[in-house]
């Protein structure tokens, strides 16, 4: 394994029977992901990843699954914890279409537009990561918690320092 969890391939050498793939972090690779997800910690790191090539087709399906055990702090309780993700996905690639033509496209919002190859290679540490990053939560917090905001002020204080309430008796 490397150390920053790359797994590039060049999809020329790729054939085109169903390929499979595991990817597991090791410890150096789990420090590494921390510091790109921005996490407290990365207990756990692993992928599943299905490959199909159609030549024909020029299309590369992938499938799979990412199973990380990440260690979060709550932004309410600031306490940190754990939540395992379990993330299911697929997509597919276009493997002669360029950044023009898909520029060029008119794709609708429900429609099913493809990734991008370039150079001629993908990187599946880059699409186990990507898809692990697409679920983690922007403000986490614990299973029950919920923010209650309460005011400072009271009725009365916040109605007196309300503008408006002066210029509603000015009117009068």
């Amino acid at each position: 394994m490397q150390k920053d969890f790359s797994y590039p391939l060049k999809i020329d050498e790729l054939s085109q029977k169903e390929q499979r793939y595991a990817l597991k972090a090791d410890k150096a690779q789990l420090a590494v992901i921390k510091d790109i997800l921005k996490v407290e910690d990365v207990k756990s790191f692993e992928a599943d990843i299905i490959l199909k090539l159609s030549r024909k087709a020029h299309r590369l399906d992938i499938e799979g699954e990412v199973r990380a055990l990440i260690e979060l702090k709550s932004v309410i309780s600031l306490e940190n914890f754990e939540r395992l993700y379990c993330v299911p996905f697929a997509y597919y690639y276009d493997t002669q279409m360029t950044y023009q033509d898909w520029q060029e496209m008119d794709f609708g919002l429900s429609d099913d537009a493809p990734e991008i190859i370039e150079n001629g290679r993908i990187d599946l540490g880059a699409v186990a990561l990507e898809q692990l990053a697409l679920v983690l939560e922007d403000y986490p917090r614990q299973e029950g918690e919920n923010f209650e905001f309460v005011s400072e002020f009271d009725d009365e204080t916040t109605k007196r320092a309300n503008p408006f309430t002066v210029l509603e008796k000015l009117k009068k």
